[in-house]
Parts: C-alpha cells; structure tokens; sequence
C-alpha cells in the first residue's frame, strides 16, 4: 500500500520507512487511493499521513471517517502533519476544507517549489463540519 501512495507522489522514491497504511478500494475492488501514516512520535503526539489517488472520487464520508480515526482515536495523537506542494492546488484546497492550518515554507519542495506544512489538531477534527455528528 505505502508502495502505491510512493509511486504516484512525485519527491518521495525514498519511501515513508516504519509506517502504517490503508488503501481505498472501488465498487469493483480496484485499488484507487491509499493513506500513509508515517514519522510517528509518541512523545508529543504527532504523526505525518500522506496520500495519493489515481481518481478524484475517493474521500467519501466513511472514508474521511477511517483517515482520521486512526490517528485520533486509535493512537491517541493530538496533531496530524500533512506536507503539501504549494503547486498541488487540490489538495491544498482539500487540507484546508478539512480544517487544517496552513504554513507555507518558502523551498520545501526544492529551489523552484515551495510547500506546505498543514497541521490538525485532535480537537479541531472533532470540532470540523466532517465529525460533529459522530464525536458532538
């Protein structure tokens, strides 16, 4: 699965080292997306998620729901981090749907690309228009 998020992002053919994943199949169980949770610290309660499709159509409710769980409540982190290419208009617009912080960072990405660092706190998801419902 980790293999899958690295094949489709460009920058990252090192690969995520120790880390958990979970993929998304569609209603013909075809591998369309896949999550990676990676550079888990427990000490302060972080850990990184990165992602990737190969279809726009993959963050249904249940979906965001499992993303998201994981950290927060099966972990017990206080703070997702998720690295974005500033050029990565979508998933910049995404992160920020989604209640993240942005930070941009001038070079991130390499001399030419400049990159995001978004932030998610524990309380701020449960607070979010996504998970009121289920944690209100």
């Amino acid at each position: 699965m980790a293999q899958f998020v690295v094949d489709l992002t460009p920058g990252c053919e090192a690969g995520f080292g120790k880390c958990k994943a979970i993929g998304v199949l569609d209603d013909d169980d075809k591998l369309v997306a896949g999550m990676v949770f990676h550079d888990w610290q427990p000490g302060p309660g972080l850990i990184q998620i990165s992602s990737a499709s190969i279809t726009a159509r993959w963050l249904a409710a249940n979906v965001r729901h499992m993303m998201f769980s994981y950290p927060f409540d099966q972990l017990g982190c206080q703070m997702v981090v998720l690295q974005v290419s500033a050029r990565n208009e979508r998933m910049v617009r995404i992160a920020k749907a989604f209640g993240f912080t942005p930070y941009l960072i001038k070079r991130m990405r390499g001399r030419d690309e400049d990159g995001f660092v978004f932030t998610l706190t524990d309380d701020d998801w449960r607070n979010s228009k996504f998970t009121r419902k289920i944690h209100g």
